[in-house]
């Protein structure tokens, strides 16, 4: 995970300018081959969830690419659009990961009403991280 993201993030980041054709050809040869993986393995409804992670993940993604950019003097918006795709749906595969892990710690996987609990406890959790890590950045 740590050689595809980061290759990810170095290719839309690191380079100047952005590669994007090979950007979008291996991050998206990868990004296939995980979601292939994923369902194999979760099932189509437990990757249902990976859209639930996304759609909180919109926020949590432009307050933590923005914050890790901000470390190095750059801004999301001192990139086209484009550039954010690969690295971004890396974002939503892994926070799908910790969601999973979440499950698994908490005991909750097998247990609806904990499941439901440790759900909201999830959703609640990182909109505090991320709203905490947004007031930082704007410090930095």
């Amino acid at each position: 995970m740590a050689a595809f993201g980061g290759s990810g993030f170095f290719m839309a980041y690191g380079m100047k300018p952005a590669e994007v054709g090979g950007l979008i050809a291996l991050g998206g040869m990868a990004i296939l081959v995980y979601l292939l993986f994923y369902i194999a393995l979760f099932g189509v409804d437990k990757v249902k969830w990976m859209v639930i992670n996304a759609a909180l993940g919109i926020y949590g993604i432009f307050v933590e690419v923005g914050w890790i950019l901000a470390l190095f003097g750059k801004k999301v918006s001192d990139y086209p659009w484009y550039v954010h795709i690969v690295p971004f749906t890396y974002y939503v595969l892994y926070t799908f990961l910790l969601r999973q892990a979440v499950l698994d710690i908490s005991g909750a996987r097998e247990d609806e009403k904990r499941r439901k609990r440790t759900d909201q406890a999830y959703v609640w959790g990182s909109l505090a991280v991320y709203s905490l890590m947004h007031v930082m950045s704007r410090k930095i």
